[in-house]
């Protein structure tokens, strides 16, 4: 058996420019993959899974830190953009056989080392990170099962899926980071069934709806006073 998750369709949105996404959602554009030294689960287009809030504020912190060149292309007018994802054959690494490939392939890729080379490391992007957020290791690592596999003739995977703690923690102790989230990177683009806009919120989401309704009994009329 394999670590690969079938089957499973989820929502997730992308942090993008207004016009980048609209050009996108239009079919006038197509999202191209990542390929950062620093992108943690590998070459891929990036998405946020179910977490619409979360693409927004990446999308607003690219805009505001253009020098760390989060994005790909420079984003203007933070904007985010859904999208329908099929997971196909994903490298799962929010479970158990998920981590147990990550881990194994990192010790075959340390064993593969010549005496003159030397493996990227994870890096603080700044001094107040405390998260590694630059993910040189975890990259080459992931490339590598992707490598691995194609030259062992393997299914290659579709999409890669991680939880990622980041941020300083919500409470004292708490595991629970405060840009804590689960990311996408789609590898096959025949994955993504579909890119839409977000709906903007509305006042009245439940049409009236969530009001409490009267009560389903109805007066008995009162008969007439004589004869049936």
């Amino acid at each position: 058996m394999n670590n690969a998750s079938f089957g499973h369709y989820v929502i997730a949105y992308h942090g993008c420019d207004v016009e980048v996404g609209s050009s996108v959602v239009e079919n006038e554009l197509d999202l191209e993959p990542s390929k950062n030294p620093y992108d943690w689960l590998g070459d891929g287009i990036y998405f946020f899974e179910g977490d619409l809030e979360r693409a927004r504020r990446f999308a607003e912190q690219a805009a505001r830190f253009p020098e760390r060149r989060l994005s790909s292309k420079p984003i203007v007018l933070p904007y985010a953009i859904g999208a329908i994802i099929h997971l196909g054959h994903c490298l799962d690494l929010s479970t158990q056989r998920g981590v147990d490939e990550f881990s194994t392939a990192y010790e075959d890729l340390v064993k593969g080392m010549g005496p003159d080379q030397e493996l990227p490391i994870n890096k603080c992007a700044s001094a107040s990170d405390q998260d590694y957020i630059l993910h040189n290791l975890d990259r080459a690592v992931i490339n590598f099962v992707h490598g691995k596999r194609m030259k062992n003739g393997d299914k290659p995977y579709d999409t890669v899926r991680g939880f990622f703690r980041q941020g300083d923690a919500v409470m004292p102790t708490s595991a629970f980071g405060r840009l804590s989230h689960v990311q996408i990177a789609v590898r096959n683009k025949e994955c993504i069934l579909g890119y839409f806009h977000p709906r903007s919120p509305d006042n009245d989401p439940f049409m009236g709806l969530s009001r409490i309704p009267p009560l389903p009994y109805k007066k008995k009329k009162l008969r007439a006073s004589g004869k049936c």
